[in-house]
């Protein structure tokens, strides 16, 4: 219970800190600093949803260093219940440019969700590899350690994802992945292997200025509606952003 009321008030205060700093001056983004707020119809985690289908406010701070080193912060919270929030994130990168085209990344992050008892299974650490192609070719891989309940093996996941710019201000994207469950099966003999689900995205984004709206169809595999029930995420998710 100790540790549940620690994670509580270190969201909080993670989201406390975001909000602050995203009314930083505008001069800020100089030193490296940029931030974005958003409005989200459903928080969606590799296919499944990690709060109910209801407005979710983002907000999000990062500093990027000149030699590729990266620090960032978000917090999400339901309108309705403004007082809990609902996801909790700290991220540590950092990029390598391999040639004129690809660059590399290596990622440390921890995700919270200490006012979502839906998603209390989604509490966990990851580190990822991430090879990037013009910034229109992703491909990650993930190793995932839970860090809330008793059943701590270690999880992967793959994921693979493309964006390309069209005219009017629009573009388009897409991303498929695999990955491991984070809940195994439990018998006579303690935890089994977790099973493995795929899941994807399409999506059409707008953008001008500081401005982004995007709509994305949501799909999973059937094997993971067996599983999570009304962790499914709805077929459509929309979201509205600003950026400075």
């Amino acid at each position: 219970m100790t540790s549940c009321r620690y994670r509580a008030r270190l969201a909080s205060l993670v989201l406390a800190f975001v909000t602050m700093l995203m009314w930083l001056p505008l001069h800020a983004q100089t030193s490296g600093v940029t931030g974005a707020v958003g409005i989200s119809s459903e928080l969606v985690d590799r296919g499944l949803a990690v709060s109910p289908p209801t407005p979710i406010v983002q907000g999000a701070l990062s500093w990027t260093s000149p030699s590729g080193w990266s620090l960032g912060a978000s917090a999400a919270t339901e309108i309705r219940s403004p007082g809990k929030v609902s996801e909790a994130l700290v991220q540590v990168s950092k990029y390598w440019s391999l040639s004129n085209e690809w660059q590399m990344r290596g990622s440390v992050l921890y995700y919270d969700y200490p006012g979502n008892a839906r998603a209390k299974y989604f509490d966990r650490s990851e580190a990822s590899v991430d090879w990037i192609y013009r910034d229109i070719l992703t491909f990650g891989l993930s190793g995932i350690c839970l860090t809330n309940g008793d059943e701590h093996q270690p999880r992967g996941a793959a994921d693979v994802n493309f964006h390309w710019p069209l005219a009017w201000h629009f573009s388009v994207s897409a991303g498929v992945g695999v990955a491991q469950s984070l809940l195994s099966p439990y018998g006579p003999n303690g935890y089994g292997h977790a099973s493995v689900y795929r899941y994807g995205q399409l999506g059409v984004i707008w953008s001008y200025g500081p401005w982004r709206m995007e709509l994305d169809r949501v799909a999973a595999d059937p094997g993971s509606h067996r599983q999570w029930g009304n962790l499914v995420a709805s077929p459509w998710v929309g979201t509205i952003s600003w950026s400075f």
